[in-house]
């Protein structure tokens, strides 16, 4: 199957923030509860290690995603962790809910984009279920943009493009119903939006399936990095792993030595 560039609801300028923000807080609240990326640990703290720095620069950070979670994980063999929210449509509630949560948390109420990271923000970037949204030329603008800085660079997918992944896709709506009243903080437009007015499961579950259907594969992410000016100069390391019933597909891109 291979590669559509479809739309999705939560890129588009015209989608209210409002609701755009009550679906990244279910992903966040999601991550968080199932743990998703416990997996992937050694692989973040092998970029925290290349990186030479304590700090997490999260591109494209929607509502915090599982990152609650793995910073008490991390914090456990990482001294004195620093973690920086960014995203392109800050989320700036939830944003601020992170933040009073863990207070090594920090984000920028502005616009960042994943493709052109100031030279000043210095630390391992990471990117959790966001480079799908990219086409191929702007997600090798991104992984340019951490060539052309020196930065180390760690990039998760929880889906893949595969039938198993998009027929789980099709149950999102019944999870967003289950979980809505335990999402924080509580605000009644999430009830209205979900319950009375279904819109927040049925966006959730279009982006789902296209989410799935725009995921690089693991050959793919290798065909992005190829041709990068200066990507002989990186160590690259890109395949999946299991993560409870799913899979989590990552790249990671280091400095050599």
């Amino acid at each position: 199957m291979g590669r559509l560039q479809l739309f999705e609801f939560e890129d588009q300028k015209w989608f209210p923030a409002f609701l755009r923000n009550y679906g990244t807080d279910f992903l966040q609240f999601l991550s968080n509860a199932t743990k998703m990326y416990k997996p992937i640990i050694p692989v973040i703290k092998k970029g925290l290690q290349k990186s030479g720095s304590n700090q997490i620069i999260d591109l494209g950070s929607g509502g915090g995603g599982g990152l609650v979670w793995l910073n008490s994980e991390l914090k456990k063999d990482v001294p004195g962790l620093k973690i920086l929210l960014t995203d392109f449509y800050p989320n700036i509630p939830a944003f601020r809910l992170t933040k009073e949560k863990a207070d090594n948390f920090d984000y920028v109420k502005t616009p960042v984009d994943a493709r052109d990271i100031p030279e000043d923000f210095i630390g391992l970037r990471t990117q959790f279920l966001s480079l799908h949204h990219f086409k191929p030329n702007d997600a090798k603008r991104i992984l340019q943009n951490a060539i052309n800085t020196n930065s180390p660079i760690a990039i998760f997918e929880g889906q893949e493009r595969s039938l198993p992944s998009i027929l789980a896709m099709l149950f999102s709506p019944i999870s967003v119903l289950l979980t809505t009243p335990f999402i924080r903080p509580f605000k009644f437009g999430r009830i209205i939006f979900t319950y009375l007015i279904p819109i927040v499961p049925l966006f959730v579950l279009w982006d789902g399936v296209v989410s799935s259907l725009r995921t690089y594969s693991v050959k793919e992410m290798n065909g992005l990095v190829k041709d990068l000016n200066g990507t002989e100069h990186y160590n690259w390391e890109i395949d999946r792993v299991k993560s409870g019933p799913s899979v989590i597909l990552y790249l990671l891109g280091t400095k050599k030595e």
